[in-house]
Protein backbone atom coordinates (compact mmCIF):
# COMPACT_ATOMS: atom_id res chain seq x y z
CA UNK A 1 0.00 0.00 0.00
CA UNK A 2 1.25 3.32 -0.85
CA UNK A 3 1.23 6.39 1.53
CA UNK A 4 -1.88 7.95 0.34
CA UNK A 5 -5.67 5.76 1.04
CA UNK A 6 -8.98 5.78 -0.63
CA UNK A 7 -12.09 7.47 0.64
CA UNK A 8 -13.20 3.86 0.90
CA UNK A 9 -10.27 2.29 2.76
CA UNK A 10 -10.22 5.61 4.90
CA UNK A 11 -14.09 5.05 5.53
CA UNK A 12 -13.32 1.01 6.60
CA UNK A 13 -10.38 1.80 9.09
CA UNK A 14 -12.60 4.71 10.92
CA UNK A 15 -14.96 1.56 11.43
CA UNK A 16 -11.98 -0.30 12.26
CA UNK A 17 -11.20 2.00 15.17
CA UNK A 18 -14.32 2.50 16.63
CA UNK A 19 -14.72 -1.62 16.96
CA UNK A 20 -11.48 -1.88 18.69
CA UNK A 21 -11.74 1.38 20.87
CA UNK A 22 -15.22 -0.14 22.00
CA UNK A 23 -14.18 -4.13 22.32
CA UNK A 24 -10.84 -2.48 24.53
CA UNK A 25 -13.19 -0.69 26.57
CA UNK A 26 -15.75 -3.30 26.68
CA UNK A 27 -18.32 -1.97 25.50
CA UNK A 28 -19.92 -5.13 23.84
CA UNK A 29 -23.41 -3.86 22.10
CA UNK A 30 -21.32 -0.94 20.77
CA UNK A 31 -19.02 -3.65 19.60
CA UNK A 32 -21.61 -5.30 18.14
CA UNK A 33 -22.97 -2.83 16.17
CA UNK A 34 -19.82 -1.60 14.54
CA UNK A 35 -18.97 -4.79 13.19
CA UNK A 36 -22.96 -4.85 11.33
CA UNK A 37 -21.56 -1.14 10.35
CA UNK A 38 -17.79 -3.25 9.31
CA UNK A 39 -19.78 -5.38 7.65
CA UNK A 40 -22.26 -3.29 5.79
CA UNK A 41 -19.47 -1.14 4.46
CA UNK A 42 -17.51 -3.49 3.13
CA UNK A 43 -20.44 -4.95 1.33
CA UNK A 44 -21.16 -1.20 -0.45
CA UNK A 45 -17.64 -1.05 -1.02
CA UNK A 46 -17.55 -4.50 -2.74
CA UNK A 47 -20.41 -3.37 -5.01
CA UNK A 48 -18.92 -0.06 -5.98
CA UNK A 49 -15.61 -1.90 -6.87
CA UNK A 50 -14.01 1.33 -6.02
CA UNK A 51 -11.49 -0.67 -3.97
CA UNK A 52 -8.48 -2.73 -5.24
CA UNK A 53 -8.47 -6.17 -4.75
CA UNK A 54 -5.45 -6.49 -2.84
CA UNK A 55 -6.96 -3.59 -0.50
CA UNK A 56 -10.27 -5.40 -0.90
CA UNK A 57 -8.70 -9.00 0.45
CA UNK A 58 -7.15 -7.42 3.41
CA UNK A 59 -10.18 -5.76 4.86
CA UNK A 60 -12.26 -8.94 4.19
CA UNK A 61 -9.51 -10.37 6.25
CA UNK A 62 -10.32 -8.26 9.17
CA UNK A 63 -13.48 -8.45 9.31
CA UNK A 64 -13.51 -12.57 9.23
CA UNK A 65 -11.28 -12.05 12.09
CA UNK A 66 -13.54 -9.70 13.64
CA UNK A 67 -16.14 -12.30 13.66
CA UNK A 68 -14.61 -15.03 14.57
CA UNK A 69 -12.88 -13.08 17.75
CA UNK A 70 -16.82 -11.68 18.77
CA UNK A 71 -18.74 -14.94 18.40
CA UNK A 72 -20.31 -15.14 22.11
CA UNK A 73 -19.49 -11.64 22.19
CA UNK A 74 -22.30 -10.23 24.64
CA UNK A 75 -23.24 -8.91 27.75
CA UNK A 76 -26.31 -11.64 27.59
CA UNK A 77 -23.74 -14.08 27.70
CA UNK A 78 -21.94 -12.69 30.63
CA UNK A 79 -22.37 -14.38 33.46
CA UNK A 80 -22.53 -12.91 37.33
CA UNK A 81 -19.98 -13.30 39.96
CA UNK A 82 -22.03 -12.62 42.65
Amino acid sequence: MGLFKSKEEEKLDKVIQRLQMNMSNNYKDNAQDDLKELEATMNAVRTSGKLKDKALAKYEAILDEYKEKMKGYSHKDQKPYW
